[in-house]
């Protein structure tokens, strides 16, 4: 069995969407003969923990945790709850962020490139170096964010005579959060050559989404292939629906993605659809900002509110099946096209609809018309949305809410493991 070194930061006991790539490709690798070495943090600051997710690790796979110093730990003398926000991608909006808010995003920007786990690179070299050696392990593969991994990559195959395969669970310098980290230009020139230096030096390039790939040929001759994230065949049983017509949003809801034609749309309805009001109900499961519940109050919506927090992954999968309509909403900026948020593919085989708000031409409308399993409109269609909301709340009425998904086994995690194997298992390049 061929063995293949992993370096990732999230991992069980860490929860949330970034979690579940790694840990399900490392579920399935052993079925086409490749043994996965997984080294992870052995003290990281995880801003979400899940420990039931430690039952889906494969028992052939070898972890090996070496410690990492974090600086998150000294810049929560300023604020313990705002440095978990940004250690967690939750970023203030600009309009209200405190001087706090705005020191803590340029330390972070500045003083620690390309990210605040950049100190674990050196020890995990030296580390990593001699252990590749003594094992025989010739194929590494990195995943970020957070990107300063792929600098373990890179620094291993100037040293070693391995291949290297570098995973962009999301883009480096055009991810939406980005320009918001109060970059001097310095920092900004950094981050661009280390990202080119990346795409430049690995052997193989993977990427979620077609935009992310056509943004990184700009970049780079390096192969570059895409596999999206996936669903699992979880073990959750038949759940009865709630009794509300209820739309539910599962995962972190930041500010950016506040979707004000969403509330503008059901406001109207309350308004105009006798009994509408009386069957309503947001469900909203995980991280939510402060302008989310702002904006929602201002729209006379607070009292439909059901916010559920955060809850394990086996409570969000069975929280998918029991909701009516299922929310998906996405950052309107042209650097979020290319996103295609992990929790689409769970919501996919959950059998409930799909409403999803993102930017025109996103990669993930795509997926939602081509599996017949939602509707996607982007931040100008109000009266779509309305249109759709209210045909669905008919539907519930009726007792007739469902959908007739199509060609979702491309998105099986057993089935997009096997190309992952399928590179893995290519000759090294000469």
């Amino acid at each position: 069995m061929k063995k293949v070194l992993i370096v990732t930061y999230y991992f069980p006991p860490a929860g949330g969407p970034g979690v579940q790539r790694w840990l399900k490709f490392v579920k399935y690798l052993p079925d086409y003969q490749i043994q996965p070495v997984v080294y992870v943090p052995e003290n990281p600051s995880y801003p979400i923990l899940d420990e039931g997710l430690q039952e889906d690790i494969s028992a052939q796979a070898i972890i090996i945790k070496r410690p990492i110093f974090e600086p998150y730990g000294l810049a929560s003398v300023f604020s313990k709850n705002k440095t978990k926000k940004i250690s967690a991608g939750i970023i203030p909006n600009e309009r209200k962020m405190t001087t706090v808010d705005k020191f803590l995003l340029w330390i972070r920007g500045n003083f620690f490139i390309p990210d605040a786990r950049v100190f674990w690179v050196k020890p995990s070299v030296a580390y990593l170096k001699k252990y590749l050696q003594e094992n025989q392990i010739d194929t590494v593969i990195t995943t970020g964010p957070p990107h300063s991994l792929h600098l373990i990559g890179m620094k291993l195959k100037a040293q070693l005579p391995i291949r290297w395969i570098a995973d962009f669970r999301d883009p480096w310098t055009t991810i939406g959060y980005h320009d918001k980290l109060r970059l001097s230009d310095y920092a900004e020139n950094e981050h661009k050559n280390l990202e080119r230096q990346v795409l430049h030096t690995a052997d193989s390039i993977i990427v979620t989404s077609k935009s992310t790939k056509l943004e990184f040929q700009k970049k780079t001759n390096q192969p570059i292939t895409v596999i999206t994230n996936g669903y699992d065949s979880e073990n959750v049983g038949k759940q009865n629906l709630d009794a509300k017509f209820s739309l539910a949003h599962i995962g972190s809801f930041l500010s950016e993605r506040n979707p004000v034609i969403l509330w503008q749309a059901l406001s109207d309805l309350v308004k105009e659809v006798p009994g509408f009001s009386s069957h309503l109900e947001l469900k909203l499961i995980g991280t939510i900002s402060k302008e989310i519940h702002e904006t929602m109050h201002s729209y006379n919506l607070a009292e439909y509110v059901n916010d559920l927090g955060y809850v394990s992954h086996q409570e969000a999968l069975v929280h998918q099946r029991k909701s009516q309509v299922l929310l998906l909403i996405e950052i309107n900026s042209r650097n979020t096209i290319s996103i295609i948020p992990g929790k689409l593919f769970e919501y996919m085989v959950s059998g409930r609809p799909i409403v999803a708000i993102g930017p025109r031409s996103s990669d993930f409308a795509e997926i939602i018309q081509s599996t017949n399993t939602g509707s996607f409109f982007d931040y100008s269609d109000k009266e779509g949305l309305k249109k759709t909301i209210l045909a669905l709340y008919e539907s519930y009425l009726n007792g007739t809410l469902k959908v007739n998904a199509v060609g979702l086994e491309a998105y099986s995690r057993k089935k997009l493991t096997e190309r992952l194997a399928e590179l893995i298992l290519q000759q090294n390049p000469s």
